[in-house]
């Protein structure tokens, strides 16, 4: 955690490298001081047909956050701005760039690390 995971629109990819995006949220989300480096993942799942923005197949770009409860409002909108304002400077010509950031409670997070390892 946290998980950034962009869904966007293929053919993006012929202004900007999927590397690039990867690294420019990797980056914008490492400069806000809320995470570990480490512990920051992102990913991308382009979409070639089967998608309407609008009612028409445009270009679009959207990052959903999943991130540890415990922010203030005001650090997740700093956090989406940043992210936002970079992917628009990335792909001016995408009219469609969004984000958001959900929490997900301490409470029910698990991981395998958290696992004893008598249990397997």
């Amino acid at each position: 955690m946290p998980h950034f995971v962009i869904d966007c629109s293929q053919t993006i990819f012929e202004i900007q490298s999927p590397i690039n995006m990867l690294w420019a949220v990797h980056e914008e989300a490492n400069n806000s001081d809320l995470f570990d480096e480490a512990d920051i993942k992102v990913r991308l799942n382009p979409y070639s047909k089967d998608y309407l923005v609008g009612g028409k197949q445009e270009n679009f770009i959207h990052v959903f956050a999943d991130i540890m409860e415990g922010r203030s409002e005001e650090q997740k909108a700093n956090l989406s701005r940043n992210i936002v304002k970079r992917l628009k400077s990335m792909f001016k010509d995408v009219s469609f760039i969004a984000m958001n950031v959900n929490d997900f409670e301490k409470a029910t997070y698990c991981n395998k690390n958290m696992i004893l390892n008598d249990e397997g």
